[in-house]
């Protein structure tokens, strides 16, 4: 078969771009997001793009659809939601490893066919990192398979990525260029690849299941330390014997701490960390050293349940390891535990925490105190503090921050900054659902409904406005707005047609549709190493559409095949959830490889089967 159209000059300087864009993209000397920007000018400069339509992408339904799902994703975190998940997880989950990996990786990968993969990746490394200072399983053998169900499950919705945001728009510029007679190509609805999303999720459970956790031992058997330092529960249970969960006790008429006050309680023997205090209508985290304990208060105190049982029975207070009263204080997503250094010009040195009053003027509890490698706990509120002590506290995150601004003592731990709203929880979820409700049964566009809920959010104070601007990745906007009209130029110009004529060229005559769908899997797989899943869309979805149309396939499913095979990326870092996991895994590119390789070959014979299964049933 010959390929019937000439390479005019339009077409050589848009191939010319995609060449460009590649090996910027592939040598990184230049920002991607301003390649996107130098490509989107060229465009306009050279008349391929009218003047008028060149910043469209900016206003486009796939831009506005990355903004709300980046938005909406941080109305969730800020309740908390997602370190609600981390406790239900392990109450579920532990003690068993194979069940808490699945459970941890198929909750995250539903969770990310609504948010931006990134944000998800985001959102679950600390609760990866709790689970794994909890279970005491290695970050490299949760991080993969966590990666791996978070880019599956984006297949479920058209929201869930990048590329399958851009699809719709790029299905709609091809009709621009259809043959006369031709069907209008239609926008898919929200959950038209949800079959594809099930499977791949399916096949990546049963992936590590049966094949990947093995590889993923091999590497800890060979590895280091795996567990993020600093943002664990077992960093701060190794370092300075503070362990053990979160527990409520309840002071019976008959308890010898009736009447006693914190400071007292504390130093009794045996007793566990004394975190808070609930007294009639006062609930203190941190409560002051002189705050009284009285029939009917409930005490939050940390430590082994053992010790925590023994404290109780001696003392007849009633033991509870479901937080019904004080649940909110501890809600990791308000409050935890950190480490502070003293710097040398703190007003802290001299002082005990006792003469400072930490609790009743900060709000923040002094644990331990870690000075020349020697962790100090007992009587720790008495001991002076010296410059380069390094101190550990609990409180709310918010009063540590406020407390850190007087610079009496600088906070190493990774720790949310923002105001945490676990109140607003409920409204978010509902807001959240209601989203979906319109997205499943209503007319209105995807990019619209999902605004809806943005906006929804914003009203009832779940987010801030500058909360809401703070959340978005204006680095991926501009990438995506950027890149869009190179898509339209490769349509618009004839190369997207030309390419492919000039694939099939290279092929057997006869070569089924099946088979060209492989081809241009593997294709934008490739493409996507070397140019990111939003580029990859935007060079590949234009040449798939034009295949289907040379060989009397179907142009909508081509072009399916083609976004979903954008995300194929489990191998390198260029894919932004990878490269947030290599670090805390302590992951080699040859261990991704090897891991990640044979799943992208799963990924593409599952996207391609059942596309086609799809297609076919449909007509």
């Amino acid at each position: 078969m010959e390929s019937g159209l000439t390479l005019t000059n339009d077409m050589r300087l848009v191939l010319g771009l995609v060449g460009f864009t590649m090996a910027m993209f592939l040598f990184e000397r230049i920002r991607a997001d301003l390649v996107a920007l130098s490509v989107l000018v060229v465009l306009g400069i050279t008349g391929l793009i009218a003047p008028e339509e060149i910043f469209s992408g900016f206003s486009g339904n796939a831009v506005m659809s990355i903004i709300a799902t980046m938005v909406l994703g941080a109305g969730l975190d800020r309740t908390g939601a997602l370190n609600r998940l981390a406790g239900w997880l392990l109450r579920r989950g532990h003690g068993k490893e194979q069940r808490l990996l699945a459970m941890t990786s198929l909750v995250a990968g539903l969770n990310s066919s609504f948010m931006q993969n990134p944000s998800v990746m985001a959102l679950y490394l600390p609760v990866a990192a709790r689970l794994s200072g909890r279970s005491g399983l290695a970050m490299s053998r949760l991080l993969l398979p966590l990666a791996a169900a978070i880019v599956m499950g984006a297949a479920l919705t058209m929201v869930g990525n990048s590329p399958l945001i851009l699809l719709n728009d790029l299905l709609v510029s091809a009709n621009n260029n259809l043959p006369s007679g031709m069907a209008t190509l239609e926008q898919l609805p929200m959950f038209a690849p949800a079959p594809v999303g099930v499977v791949l999720l399916a096949a990546s459970l049963l992936y590590f299941r049966f094949y990947g956790n093995r590889k993923l031992a091999a590497l800890e058997d060979g590895g280091g330390e795996n567990v993020t330092p600093a943002r664990t529960e077992s960093y701060f249970a190794r370092t300075y014997g503070i362990e053990g969960d979160v527990f409520e006790l309840a002071v019976s008429a008959e308890s010898p701490l009736v009447g006693m006050s914190v400071a007292e309680a504390e130093s009794m023997h045996d007793a566990p960390l004394l975190l808070a205090l609930k007294s009639g209508n006062d609930t203190r985290l941190a409560p002051p050293a002189d705050m009284r304990i009285w029939v009917g208060s409930v005490l939050g105190v940390m430590g082994p349940r053992q010790q925590v049982h023994d404290f109780a029975q001696n003392h007849f207070l009633r033991m509870s390891s479901r937080l019904r009263n004080l649940g909110d204080l501890f809600n990791p997503a308000r409050a935890g535990i950190s480490e502070a250094v003293v710097p040398p010009t703190s007003r802290f040195i001299g002082k005990t925490a006792r003469e400072l009053r930490l609790r009743q003027q900060a709000g923040i509890s002094l644990l331990a105190i870690n000075r020349d490698k020697q962790v100090i706990r007992e009587e720790v509120r008495s001991v002076p503090l010296r410059a380069g002590d390094m101190l550990v506290f609990h409180g709310i995150w918010q009063d540590l921050a406020r407390a850190a601004e007087s610079r009496d003592f600088a906070v190493v731990t990774d720790y949310p900054k923002g105001e945490q709203r676990p109140h607003k929880f409920k409204i978010a979820m509902a807001i959240f659902a209601v989203t979906i409700l319109i997205a499943l049964f209503g007319k209105l566009p995807v990019a619209l409904t999902l605004m809806t809920g943005v906006v929804g959010m914003l009203l009832a104070g779940v987010l801030k406005m500058d909360e809401a601007y703070a959340a978005i990745n204006w680095k991926t906007v501009f990438l995506t707005a950027g890149l869009i009209p190179l898509g339209w130029a490769m349509d618009s110009s004839g190369a997207a047609a030309w390419v492919a004529g000039h694939t099939l060229d290279k092929l057997p005559d006869g070569t089924p549709p099946w088979a060209l769908q492989i081809v241009v899997a593997l294709l934008t797989t490739g493409f996507s190493l070397v140019i990111s899943h939003v580029g990859a869309t935007i060079v590949m979805v234009p040449i798939a559409i034009n295949l289907a149309l040379a060989v009397g396939g179907d142009p909508t499913a081509f072009a399916l095949i083609a976004a979903l095979s954008a995300s194929n990326n489990l191998m390198t870092a260029s894919n932004p959830v990878m490269s947030m996991i290599t670090g805390p895994a302590n992951y080699s590119a040859r261990d991704l490889w090897r891991v990640g390789g044979p799943l992208a070959l799963v990924y593409t014979v599952v996207a391609v089967g059942v596309v086609n299964l799809m297609f076919w049933g449909g007509r």
